[in-house]
């Protein structure tokens, strides 16, 4: 499979797979896209809503570039809140890639730089303590052979697009979501296609359509609560 390392609007890397027609993050800002679907509407709505909470655990459906790691840390950092980060992949791109992504670079995070590397070339399917805030752990597997460590509170799902793999898209794979989720617990994603909506609705999930990020009117938040807008 043919990946190549392409610039989106914002100036921040992406991953295009032309035989799939796929990208790994938005064509108009991978930066802006991934702050607004996971740390905006995810990570930070999440401790807005949980005030008094300790810690955060995380599951990151793909850890594909890392930059939602990333991104994931620096906010960690900035809240002085506790993230236990959680990432499946079963692809992992090439180091010749990996040292490319310009992600601290366009953040003005250079001081990072060391500390992204560290989690492409880091052990798998062990945990790190990367900083006193955010631990992280990478697992070499397909979704269907993932168990969780613990209860999730936020569910990243930045699978590729239904066109690519309707198999991650489907109300059995929602349902299992669902399961993996703490009471408290959301699932963000880009993704805001009726049939994906229709299939989380169908799982169990509360859902909410929300602002998306640039070229994109729409995301869908969903939720183990009642009392969510649908």
């Amino acid at each position: 499979m043919q990946r190549n390392l392409i610039v989106t609007k914002d100036g921040s890397h992406s991953v295009a797979i032309p035989e799939w027609e796929v990208s790994y993050h938005s064509v108009y800002g991978a930066i802006q896209e991934s702050l607004h679907v996971f740390i905006e509407s995810g990570l930070k709505y999440w401790f807005e809503q949980h005030s008094a909470a300790s810690r955060c655990v995380i599951f990151e459906m793909g850890f594909g570039t890392g930059l939602n790691a990333l991104l994931s840390l620096l906010e960690a950092k900035r809240l002085q809140r506790k993230v236990m980060y959680e990432t499946i992949e079963a692809f992992p791109l090439e180091e010749a890639i990996t040292q490319k992504l310009n992600y601290c670079e366009a953040l003005a995070q250079g001081f990072w730089q060391p500390v992204f590397e560290s989690l492409h070339s880091g052990e798998w399917n062990k945990a790190q303590e990367i900083t006193n805030f955010f631990s992280f752990k990478k697992i070499k597997s397909l979704l269907a052979n993932y168990t969780p460590s613990e209860p999730i509170n936020i569910i990243y799902y930045d699978a590729f697009a239904p066109a690519a793999q309707p198999e991650l898209w489907t109300k059995e794979v929602f349902e299992r979501m669902l399961g993996m989720l703490a009471p408290d617990g959301i699932l963000v994603t880009y993704c805001s296609k009726g049939d994906v909506r229709r299939a989380l609705l169908a799982a169990g999930f509360h859902v909410e359509k929300i602002p998306g990020p640039p070229g994109k009117r729409e995301m869908i938040r969903a939720s183990k609560k009642a009392n969510v807008q649908i």
